[in-house]
């Protein structure tokens, strides 16, 4: 069954093209409001409005949502590469490989932590959304590395207040085209959804307030290792903020990565590896570290800039 939503446009949308303004309206991203108007599904003031059509303060706007899609189910399939570092009745931590989600969203039918985990008969807290649950931080599909999951509710209240609150010590390893000047530094900028591109995010006026603190590791001709300390966890944070500051991660072809030294390197994908993971521990409060070691693909990479630059 699909959905009618009809409202009055408010003063503050006056002039705003439809597919910005009801993105805001009805809480949707701007390239699904776009969609909607080029299939006829927005109407103002009953006649038919294209996405760059311009809002009236007061309108009536009908908009026609498709049926909502079902959540994703959790499967349990066992996942290749998969490795659990450390568990116990409260918490698990794994070493995540390439190409593995999370967790089970819309769209994605690739493999997932948590479907590996219940494969390997780990049972987790059943705090959050079904598909989601026990999930109290997350990796990028593309992005390797250590990341914890509770296993019990009362681990998953206090990881997820330790997130939220920035207690925990997240720390990545990047290899980000040229130097960056300084050498060690912050980047303190704010980051939303990109502007045109659904699928990215951007460094934006307006958007959440996002810090990100490196120190070059090891310099080569063409790249630095940087070790990368996160103050806030945003989207792709480490991933926009080095292509803002035009040093973006070797690889990364969605954020500018130059395709010939990716080539070069054989990278598949952004050189970014959660290195270290840090936090109290929930049963007893003690601080206890993780680590991961780099994978196949991206100590290649860097014994391949090593051997060139000797």
């Amino acid at each position: 069954m699909s959905d009618l939503r009809m409202l009055p446009v408010p003063d503050g949308l006056e002039g705003m093209r439809v597919d910005a303004g009801l993105a805001k309206l009805l809480g949707l991203s701007r390239s699904t409001v776009a969609g909607l108007a080029e299939s006829g599904e927005v109407l103002l003031d009953g006649a038919p409005v294209g996405k760059s059509d311009r809002l009236i303060a007061g309108g009536l706007v009908e908009v026609t949502l498709p049926a909502a899609r079902p959540e994703p189910e959790v499967v349990a399939v066992p996942v290749e590469g998969l490795r659990i570092l450390h568990q116990d009745d409260d918490i698990v931590v794994v070493d995540k490989p390439i190409g593995v989600a999370v967790h089970p969203s819309p769209g994605w039918e690739g493999p997932t932590v948590i479907g590996g985990l219940a494969a390997a008969g780990v049972q987790i807290a059943t705090s959050g959304a079904a598909e989601r649950q026990g999930v109290v931080h997350r990796l990028d599909a593309g992005t390797t590395g250590v990341m914890v999951a509770a296993k019990s509710e009362h681990a998953y209240t206090a990881l997820k207040r330790a997130f939220k609150e920035r207690t925990v010590e997240k720390r990545y390893h990047a290899l980000v085209q040229g130097h960056p000047d300084p050498s060690s530094g912050t980047i303190d900028a704010p980051i939303d959804r990109h502007p045109k591109h659904d699928y990215k995010f951007a460094v934006v006026s307006g958007g959440k307030p996002s810090i990100t603190h490196y120190e070059t590791v090891e310099a080569f001709r063409a790249a630095s290792l940087v070790d990368v300390k996160l103050e806030t966890g945003r989207t792709h944070q480490i991933r926009v903020h080095f292509s803002a500051v035009r040093h973006p991660c070797a690889g990364d072809l969605t954020y500018g990565a130059d395709p010939v030294l990716a080539r070069r390197l054989q990278l598949g994908r952004q050189w970014l590896h959660a290195r270290m993971l840090g936090f109290e521990h929930p049963a007893d409060g003690q601080w206890v570290t993780f680590t991961s070691d780099y994978p196949d693909d991206l100590q290649h990479a860097l014994d391949v800039l090593r051997e060139q630059d000797s």
